[in-house]
Parts: C-alpha cells; structure tokens; sequence
C-alpha cells in the first residue's frame, strides 16, 4: 500500500505565499455579503409585515414569493440576472447582479425569521400599546421591535454568514471575491487541492469573527430588553 502523498493535499509554502492575493478578494466577498444582508433585511421586513397584514392578497404575494425563493437555487437567480437579461436589452455588472441575486434570495428566508420573531412578542403588549392611544407605527418601533430583536439575533446572524459563504456562488459570474482569486491561482500552480484548503480555512476566520460580533449583539440586546 503506497504512503499518501501529503505534499499533494496541501503545500503549507503555496498556501502562504498565496494569501496576499485571494484576500485581495475579501473586499468583494465582504461587500457583497452586507450589502445582501442589509436589502435583502428591508425586503424581508416588508414581506413579514404583507404575511401579516389583514389583506389576503398582499399575503399570497408575500407567501408566493418566500416559497418560491427558498425553493429555487440562488445560482439560478445569478445566472439569470448575469447572463439572460442581457437578451431583454437589461445589462448588470457582475457585483452588482451578485448584489441583487443574493438580496431577493436571502429576503425570503429573512422575512420568515422576522415575521416569527415579531409573532413571537406576547399579544398583551400589542393589546397594551393600543389600549394608550400608540399608533401602529409607534408601536412597532419603540415596542414590538426592540423585543423580537433578541431572538432574531442568532437566526438573522445565520442569514449572515449563509451569504459570507455563499458569496462563492459569485465567482460563476466573475466576480472576483475570495473564491474565484483562489481558482485563479489554483489553475496557475495546477494546485486545487490547497487551494480549496486554504479558502476554506480563509472562509472559517471570517465566520469566527462574525461569530463573536453576534454574541455580542445577544448581550447586547438582552441588557436592552431586560
């Protein structure tokens, strides 16, 4: 039985010597990732309060739309704003199609979370708010919202890091984020092995750090609440 030839999984030399330019591509994968959190939250908020309302239509728009983002794949969604809608005469830069896609896709799954979330807060605060005169939108603000943040934190903080990780999706469409420098240097030294060690690795430090921002932001809310 021959040894395993270890030099071939991952060469330590390459791996530090290529660092400096696959994180030339964190800014990309950073970027994209917040900026996918922040539209894709908003539009997730806006669906949880259609899921909720009084109307039946604006609940099956909203109820339509999360199932049919959760069930279709997020490279779909990218392939589609990348490469077909330049045939309807639409044209995106890659970052900006990669922006998009994982905003609309991340709103679904965001706008489930939000929505339990603020199902989740007693119905006598409701009750109570209005029993003082609150409108509706003060009441969400400075009652409702404050207390389901706390337990959106650790579900939302997922959301996160799906995208951090999800941003690979975007070196399909030539974005060059993490991922796609580390093919690109893979190919050159005819090294994939490490190089898909070492992303992943990257990958991981990034999602540590998310990580303990998250814990965080638990304390942090908690205090507040309590």
């Amino acid at each position: 039985m021959s040894e395993i030839q270890w030099q071939y999984i991952f060469d330590p030399a390459l791996a530090i010597d290529s660092v400096g330019y696959i994180l030339k591509g964190l800014g990309y994968t950073l970027g994209i990732s917040l900026a996918s959190m922040i539209f894709g939250t908003l539009l997730g908020f806006l669906l949880a309060i259609m899921r909720m309302s009084n109307s039946k239509v604006l609940r099956i728009i909203a109820r339509t739309y999360i199932s049919f983002m959760r069930g279709t794949p997020t490279l779909v969604f990218l392939f589609i704003l990348y490469f077909g809608f330049p045939f309807i005469g639409i044209q995106f830069k890659a970052v900006n199609a990669a922006i998009i896609g994982f905003s609309l896709s991340s709103a679904a799954y965001s706008a489930e979370i939000i929505r339990s979330s603020l199902h989740s807060v007693d119905h006598g605060q409701w009750e109570a708010a209005y029993a003082l005169g609150l409108k509706w939108p003060f009441i969400m603000r400075k009652v409702i919202i404050p207390q389901a943040m706390r337990i959106a934190v650790p579900p939302m903080s997922n959301v996160l890091l799906d995208l951090i990780k999800g941003t690979s999706l975007a070196a399909m469409i030539t974005v060059p984020e993490i991922f796609q420098q580390a093919k690109i240097v893979g190919g050159r030294e005819f090294d994939y092995m490490t190089m898909y060690i070492l992303v992943a690795l990257i990958y991981w430090a990034i999602c540590s750090v998310f990580t303990i921002f998250q814990n965080y932001l638990e304390k942090k809310t908690s205090l507040y609440i309590e």
